[in-house]
């Protein structure tokens, strides 16, 4: 029975619906599992993404032909039923599940199992073929409960504002800032965000998704807010005027990459917090396990380990061969 996705040059193809997933190259049809940079790009004729990635997407995209579905919805294009349900990554992410020919397929693009307050949390999709992400895809990577970061990043913050110097926490626009939002204590001190950071915050609050009061640089009135404020940035504006504002700081950085204590030493950081809005080892078993799926196709992160895994536990395991990237290379291409 022929493959219900492929891999073509221009990204992940269903040949039966003649539309693609996540793809890299401009294309006609697309359906959209987030908005990150490496997933949703400009060019395609049409879009289909979940109703709550709208706000995201129009923000980062632009003007786009987009038609969104809610999670759980499902319709039929050329012959294949296609419904989109929650993947616990950030606003609006989405699993993509494809039924023809009696096949169920389901493409994940990128998940967590963790909880979050800022998307929908994690829905495990029943499926004979299921294809996992594997960012995060090695057993090093075990992630702490979001309590202990989000108390380690206020005391962190608390200690500074004693201390009379600002606290820079550097982490994606997208995603990162504001699960970092919902978490943190917005009574220790004001908190400035970076102008790319703001209107994802923006498109947040559009879809419900309540976090505290922000403000740019540009809104500061009172120059001293600067010595205590946490500022999110995107790693990007560590090179540039943007943080010449602040005057002392101590500088963070918060991603799944911060578990390796070299990845910490190489970025010069002050502090590392370990957040990811990735599944961890645990994770990622979890996930697949709860699809029932006896075929695994395991793309961009660590795709031998997770194969020679999976193959070990007699699930028939192997790699697809994509162009998305890690989180750093999502930002960088926002950026």
């Amino acid at each position: 029975m022929p493959d219900l996705i492929v891999q073509r040059p221009e990204g992940l193809y269903c040949p039966p619906g003649d539309f693609y997933i996540d793809p890299w190259r401009p294309v006609g049809r697309a359906i959209i599992t987030h908005a990150h940079a490496d997933h949703a790009r400009v060019g395609h004729g049409h879009y289909l993404a979940a109703a709550p990635a709208e706000g995201v997407l129009r923000a980062r995209l632009g003007e786009i032909t987009l038609q969104t579905l809610a999670y759980g919805e499902r319709i039929v294009h050329n012959g294949v039923a296609i419904s989109l349900h929650p993947a616990g990554h950030v606003l609006g992410s989405a699993q993509v599940r494809l039924e023809h020919g009696g096949q169920v397929w389901v493409a994940s693009g990128d998940y967590k199992v963790a909880p979050d307050k800022t998307c929908a949390p994690f829905e495990p999709v029943r499926c004979d073929v299921f294809i996992t992400e594997s960012t995060f895809g090695m057993p090093i990577y075990r992630w702490q409960h979001d309590d202990e970061i989000f108390a380690g990043i206020n005391a962190w913050w608390q200690g500074n504002v004693a201390a009379g110097r600002a606290s820079v926490l550097m982490c994606y626009s997208f995603g990162k800032a504001q699960r970092i939002l919902s978490g943190i204590d917005p009574s220790i001190a004001p908190i400035i965000v970076h102008g790319a950071v703001e209107p994802l915050n923006q498109a947040y609050r559009e879809a419900g998704v309540a976090l505290p009061d922000t403000m740019r640089v540009d809104d500061v009135t009172d120059k001293a807010d600067f010595k205590r404020a946490l500022a999110l940035c995107p790693p990007s504006a560590a090179v540039g005027p943007w943080l010449k504002r602040f005057g002392e700081f101590s500088d963070g950085f918060a991603s799944g990459w911060m578990q390796l204590r070299g990845a910490r030493r190489r970025g010069g950081y002050d502090r590392g917090f370990v957040l990811s809005d990735h599944a961890d080892w645990p994770g990622l078993m979890k996930a697949i396990g709860a699809t029932g799926a006896q075929r695994v196709i395991v793309t961009h992160g660590s795709i031998p380990v997770m194969v020679r895994y999976l193959t070990s536990q007699g699930l028939q395991a192997e790699g697809f061969q994509t162009e998305y990237g890690d989180d750093t290379i999502n930002e960088q291409a926002a950026a």
